[in-house]
């Protein structure tokens, strides 16, 4: 492990950026190139998907998510976002699966030429996929593994951000925000803090969040690193001594790191990245909840994609052939009362093929081979069908405007 954070900080180190791509009218007015005083913009997303089981030969067929995002521009200086998202094409109760919900509801306050304010529920700049996460900004047709279940992206909580960039130093951004905490009685092994998020969904604000990040572009490079470190009890000092947790703002902390680049030079794309979340009090949280919390979690991963159609000289056509490579390990390292499942050591091997025939559409199609240890003999029966390796074929399409 040692020797592959070594090679990551390296890869780093020797970097160069690509400048940001304005790909929507909610990117306009992000950017605040919108040239009226006043504007209202309507912008969307989505994405749907076929996908076959190679091993058993099941298909499914889903509306991944359909995005609708409204924003209004009120002067110069403030503005409104907003998303609706509809996941698995579910727009009411009554069934299991999928979710209507907001992504994103937040005034943005432009306090100079460098730096703005965010207040609301926002996405924090953690990783790679969360600030940019549409299908058209991606290749395959599933968001990277490590950055769903170890960087639960999309990830939005409330509270209050400051963005900027540096007018000593071109092309060095940061941002640093506060925001609620997590609720770690709802962590899931297997899905590291992911379903300890709260999403804007009544957050117990007892517990808190700071986050931050630098992010530097240079020549073709897009390097940048954040932390995140949060409380996740949120329950009152009684139930706390009930628990034997430690409570307070940042009790029962959560700690969560990660380092990325991206490289985009002449048709050639080459990512990667490096992420690790700490849980000191692993062993209290599982004897509080018996969810069995991890102690670590480590992800990362590398890929390589080049435009076939650079060498067509089509530049307004993308035909990108890509290969990426998954690493998760979802129980580095247990405490004491923890469970060893080695099936939460997982790889992915995802290659395929991304077509974009117009600004704003995309076809894709992939294979993903998914590798995972051996599973725990305990709670197996004689009838298991637990499959050590399986084979997915996906086709989608995606859109964004």
């Amino acid at each position: 492990m040692k020797k592959i954070i070594s090679i990551f900080i390296g890869i780093i180190i020797g970097g160069i950026s690509a400048k940001s791509q304005i790909l929507t009218k909610e990117d306009s007015l992000s950017a605040g190139i919108i040239a009226r005083n006043t504007a209202t913009v309507i912008s969307g997303y989505g994405s749907i998907k076929y996908q076959l089981n190679v091993n058993d030969k099941s298909a499914a067929a889903n509306v991944d998510r359909i995005i609708l995002f409204l924003g209004h521009k009120f002067n110069n200086k403030i503005s409104f976002f907003s998303e609706l998202e509809v996941e698995d094409a579910k727009v009411a109760g009554g069934e299991s699966g999928g979710e209507i919900a907001l992504e994103q509801a937040f005034l943005k306050f432009n306090l100079t030429k460098n730096t703005y304010l965010t207040t609301g529920l926002f996405i924090p700049r953690i990783g790679i996929i969360n600030e940019n996460h549409l299908p058209t900004t991606f290749n395959g047709n599933d968001r990277p593994f490590v950055e769903r279940y170890i960087i639960p992206a999309t990830w939005r909580e409330i509270g209050i951000g400051l963005f900027g960039n540096s007018s000593k130093i071109n092309g060095l951004n940061y941002s640093l925000a506060l925001v609620n905490g997590l609720n770690s009685a709802n962590f899931e092994s297997g899905r590291g803090i992911r379903d300890g998020r709260y999403e804007g969904r009544d957050a117990n604000a007892s517990a808190l969040a700071i986050t931050g990040s630098l992010l530097y572009y240079i020549n073709h490079f897009r390097i940048q690193v954040s932390g995140y470190y949060a409380g996740s009890a949120g329950i009152s000092d009684k139930d706390a001594d009930t628990l034997k947790m430690s409570n307070g703002a940042f009790g029962t902390p959560v700690a969560l790191y990660e380092a990325n680049f991206q490289y985009n030079n002449k048709g050639l794309s080459v990512k990667g990245l490096f992420t690790i979340i700490q849980i000191a009090d692993a062993e209290k949280i599982n004897n509080a909840y018996g969810n069995n919390t991890p102690q670590s979690v480590i992800g990362y991963y590398g890929e390589i994609g080049y435009n076939i159609f650079q060498l067509l000289k089509k530049s307004e056509n993308n035909l990108t052939i890509f290969a990426r490579y998954e690493n998760l390990d979802m129980n580095n390292k247990l405490p004491q009362n923890g469970i060893v499942d080695k099936t939460l050591n997982q790889t992915y091997i995802v290659g395929g093929l991304t077509y974009q025939p117009i600004k704003g559409v995309i076809v894709k199609t992939d294979y993903i081979i998914k590798q995972m240890g051996e599973q725990n003999i305990y709670g197996a029966t004689a009838y298991s069908t637990y499959q050590k390796e399986q084979g997915f074929f996906s086709l989608g399409v995606g859109y964004s405007f």
